[in-house]
């Protein structure tokens, strides 16, 4: 009988081991699983990943080059107006017509800098909502920024005055009634419904902005600075100087600070979940294909913007037409269209 039971409690100890080592390799996997988990929400509270990004991985395609060129160039109707871009220059070349040369470079410019918009968010699909917006607001400026600078260096200052002046307006009155109008005509059945923190601080940006333009003005018309020229000159430096804090500042907020708060809304039922999981777009071209197309589109925006800047005061005499109403609606109506491109995206 002792014979016997001793294979019994070695064959019922070689299967206690085998359970203890089940049990550890749970539990290991366990920990791994949690570990991971903690790094995705991590990263989603830094805003470096997406909200679905733990569902929804995002698929890098792999494009040639003809069919990235039929992703970003012929895929939208508004690249009609591209052959306009080098028409401007040989007309530059050959008539030397300042009106014609100002309107075919103003609208050559406009589907390059939608463009612009679409490479943007591309990019965006691979650095997430913080990082993408961040983008989405630099470079859907850089073509008012381009301009700006082509008119500094031909003496223009007034027109890059104005210019900023529009673009304010134009992104506080244009862009957004647009956003509105738009969203109310595609979601008309429920309401719209916007984060009123990000609405403040938006806006709170655009105003101070507005005011760092106004106090010089008021104070040169007034006549009241202490040293006629050099007060005016002081505040407008002051005025800068505190407009670049406040956009740091603005970084901090939107990258570090409260980065959970541009994170897209989530829907309240169940059911809305499953039809915005089942909706969610991939990117159409891959990271390194949108910063070329980038590279690209603003090597082109430079050069057609010296040859509109250049035109600029032989178009308002030719036509008549104030530099005051080119520089405050035409040019900042053409830098807002990489904004008014997020609006045709709407389902």
């Amino acid at each position: 009988m002792s014979h016997c039971k001793v294979p019994a409690l070695i064959e019922a100890q070689v299967e206690m081991g085998s359970l203890n080592e089940l049990e550890h390799k749970s539990l290991f996997r366990r920990e791994e699983e949690d570990a991971t988990q903690t790094k995705v929400v991590s990263l989603m509270e830094q805003g470096s990943i997406s909200p679905s990004f733990h569902g929804h991985a995002t698929k890098s395609p792999k494009n040639s080059v003809v069919k990235s060129i039929k992703i970003v160039i012929l895929s939208n109707k508004l690249n009609l107006l591209l052959p306009f871009g080098p028409l401007a220059i040989l007309v530059h070349y050959m008539i030397y017509s300042k009106g014609w040369v100002f309107l075919l470079s103003l609208i050559g410019i406009t589907p390059l800098a939608e463009r612009l918009g679409y490479a943007t968010e591309q990019l965006a699909f691979y650095t997430g909502p913080t990082v993408g917006g961040l983008l989405n607001a630099t470079f859907g400026n850089v073509t008012e920024l381009i301009i700006s600078i082509f008119a500094l260096k031909n003496g223009m200052i007034r027109v890059v005055q104005q210019t900023l002046l529009g673009s304010i307006l134009s992104n506080m009155l244009l862009v957004l009634g647009c956003a509105f109008f738009c969203g109310g005509l595609v979601f008309h059945q429920k309401d719209q419904v916007f984060d009123k923190g990000i609405a403040v601080v938006n806006s709170g940006l655009l105003l101070m902005a507005v005011m760092g333009i106004l106090f010089p003005a008021v104070l040169y018309y007034t006549h009241s600075e202490v040293h006629t020229g050099s007060s005016e000159l002081a505040l407008s430096r002051f005025s800068s100087c505190i407009m670049l804090i406040a956009y740091a500042a603005y970084l901090f907020f939107q990258l570090k600070s409260q980065s959970s708060s541009y994170t897209p809304l989530e829907e309240e039922t169940n059911q809305n979940e499953e039809t915005s999981g089942e909706d969610e777009e991939d990117p159409e071209i891959s990271k390194w294909e949108a910063i070329i197309w980038l590279s690209i589109l603003t090597a082109w925006v430079s050069l057609l913007s010296g040859y509109l800047v250049d035109a600029i005061e032989g178009a308002s005499v030719s036509w008549n037409i104030p530099i005051a109403f080119i520089s405050v609606i035409l040019l900042p109506i053409v830098g807002s269209m990489a904004s008014m491109q997020a609006l045709s995206c709407l389902p």
